[in-house]
This record gives C-alpha cells, structure tokens and sequence, in this order.
C-alpha cells in the first residue's frame, strides 16, 4: 500500500482543474502525474479505462474518476472552507451539463458542425443568470467561496478565453468580477504550477 493517493492529471482541463484545487484546499498529500492526453500511460489507463483525467488512485487502491467525486473526497478529509456544507449540487449539474455543452460548442464549432454564435448566445444566457445570482452574494455559495464556485469557474474561464474581447464586453459584470478574483487567487495560481510530464520510468 502506497503512503499517499496518485493523481493523472492535465493542467488545463478544466476538470483537472478544479480536482486540483480541492486537493490543495484539504491539504491532501499526493503525488501528482501530468499526462500528455496524445499519449496516456498504461498505469492510468489501467486504473481509469474510460481515459479521462482527473483520475485519483487512492493509496488502498481505490480510484476515483470523476472530478466531482474527487473534490468531494478531498474535503471530506479536510475542508476550512467550509465547502461542502454549500455545495448547490443542481447549478453544478447544469453547468456541467448544458453549459459545458454550449462552450464545446462554441469552442469548437467545426469538431460539431455547428453555428458557434448559437450556442455563444446560449451560454451568455446561461451566464446572465449567474449575474443575477452574484448580485446578491459575493460567490455562489454565499459571502466566501465554495464548493460550486471552483466547480463552474474553470469552464467559465475557457468560455471567456474564445474571445476575451468580446466577453469583456457582453458578459455580466458580476460575473467578470467573480471570474477575475478566483483566476487571480492563490489557489488557482498553485494548481496551475506548470509539471513536467510523467512517465513510467520515474516510478
């Protein structure tokens, strides 16, 4: 049995993303394994046959492979935040779902086939209501950040990143605001800490 859990991981999923950054939030020791996505190892292949990160191997063996899973292990190790007693697990599945639909969309308009200003203007609605959301609240989950709030922001900040100009100017300023404070804190900062790529020879 291993001392500490193995994370695969890719620093700019937005998955892996917010996995990550409850991993630090808990203060779980583990030892992190980028993976090249063109080339993913065999261990984690093996631990995880459906080949998406995050993928989080526990030191029993257990494995763990979907992000929300692993934010929820990690706080129940340890949560100061106080993260999952304000977990909105609905407006994460709708994001997770509907939004991230739209973004993938939008994002990749020719992988789809599709009109990307549709689905643009489908995730702006989506987002206004985040806006109307963050109008009364600081963050999503109340006065301080929470569980819903490193959940959602990953994907908000890639659907931003298509066109920055233009999310400047059309998305909610509530919601330019929240996304510029949890991009800009020291936590996302220490989750996006650029690693090498592992591979099996390291062990």
């Amino acid at each position: 049995m291993r001392d500490s859990p193995i994370l695969y991981s890719f620093r700019r999923c937005p998955y892996a993303m917010r996995a990550r950054m409850a991993l630090l939030m808990s203060g779980t020791i583990y030892t992190h394994r980028e993976v090249l996505l063109r080339d993913k190892p065999a261990a984690m292949l093996a631990a995880s046959p459906k080949g998406t990160v995050p993928v989080l191997v526990l030191a029993d063996g257990t494995v763990i492979d979907e992000s929300i899973d692993i934010m929820h292990w990690a706080l129940s190790q340890h949560d100061p935040e106080g993260w999952l007693p304000r977990v909105d697990a609905a407006l994460i599945a709708t994001f997770d779902g509907a939004f991230k639909h739209h973004l993938d969309r939008y994002k990749y308009a020719g992988r789809h086939d599709v009109d990307p200003l549709m689905h643009r203007s489908a995730g702006l609605a989506m987002l206004g209501e985040l806006g109307e959301r963050l109008k009364a609240r600081d963050y999503l989950d109340g006065v301080t950040r929470g569980f819903s709030d490193v959940a959602l922001f990953p994907f908000v900040r890639q659907f931003a990143g298509v066109d920055a100009p233009w999310f400047a100017a059309h998305a909610p300023r509530r919601v330019r605001e929240w996304l510029a404070i949890l991009v800009a804190s020291e936590l996302f900062e220490q989750a996006m800490i650029k690693i090498a790529p592992w591979s099996a020879r390291q062990g």
